[in-house]
């Protein structure tokens, strides 16, 4: 299995942005996707994408405020996040599962390799 890796994570105030970045130690063009739990709650996908890279996709919460983005050359998922929420208070996680289209991205139950995750604190 593909050994994920997250950063990037921290804390900053409501409408501030941060870069996620998830490193795999093997290529790969699966799908991926970035995921969040906060206390309480049940997982959630946020972003996905394909192996490609040209098909992404968004929970409707973050759509126009994160873009997700992926480097083959540099083994890589990124999450970029821009203005910020309270809301979007959570431990991230990126994974992968073996589907190159990505349909369902956001399913996390169908994903199978996961990073330990990466805390993304925001205040207001």
């Amino acid at each position: 299995q593909a050994q994920l890796m997250e950063s990037g994570g921290g804390s900053v105030q409501a409408g501030g942005s941060l870069r996620l970045a998830c490193t795999y130690a093997v290529n790969t063009f699966y799908c991926m996707g970035w995921f969040r739990q906060a206390p309480g709650k049940e997982r959630e996908g946020v972003a996905a994408i394909s192996g490609t890279g040209t098909r992404t996709m968004y929970a409707d919460s973050v759509k126009g405020r994160f873009i997700i983005s992926r480097d083959s050359v540099k083994n890589t998922l990124y999450l970029q996040m821009n203005s910020l929420e309270v809301e979007d208070s959570a431990v991230y996680y990126c994974a992968t599962r073996l589907s190159a289209d990505c349909q369902s991205g956001l399913d996390h139950t169908l994903y199978n390799t996961w990073g330990q995750g990466t805390q993304v604190t925001v205040s207001s």
